[in-house]
């Protein structure tokens, strides 16, 4: 089964934790042992796993971004948002995650965000939880 999750971003490009809602979801489904698949079914947004305890290292990747895919360019696609499918591409719209003992299996530092590059706007992201438990 396909559980979703609701993101709200605020600004036009943020990255949002979202490592505690994925977590809750995992717990839901009583699997300790396994996989965690995420996907982002937007164009404009994606998915990462990247360093949560300083919100620096967020900002710095989204000044970096911005800076090598700025906003207003020379671009064909006339919704005003090529930047943010170009961003979304080079961040990617899925990840793999493991389970162990319930959990998932993250660095110290580590967590898991969506990242919006054309908000604000709601979001969803979908979630599947395998368990590796072979069937008796």
């Amino acid at each position: 089964m396909i559980k979703y999750i609701n993101v709200k971003s605020r600004t036009r490009t943020e990255f949002i934790d979202i490592t505690e809602k994925v977590q809750e979801v995992i717990k839901e489904t009583g699997v300790v042992s396994g996989i965690c698949y995420l996907f982002v079914p937007h164009t404009t947004a994606a998915i990462t796993i990247n360093e949560g305890a300083d919100p620096s290292v967020q900002r710095d990747i989204q000044t970096l971004f911005n800076r090598m895919v700025p906003f207003e360019g020379d671009y064909l696609h006339k919704e005003g948002n090529s930047s943010a499918h170009i961003k979304a591409a080079m961040t990617g719209i899925s990840v793999n995650l493991l389970i162990d003992e319930g959990r998932l299996v993250l660095g110290t530092w580590q967590s898991v965000f969506f990242a919006e590059f054309d908000g604000p706007r709601h979001r969803r992201v979908a979630i599947k939880v395998a368990s590796d438990r072979k069937m008796p």
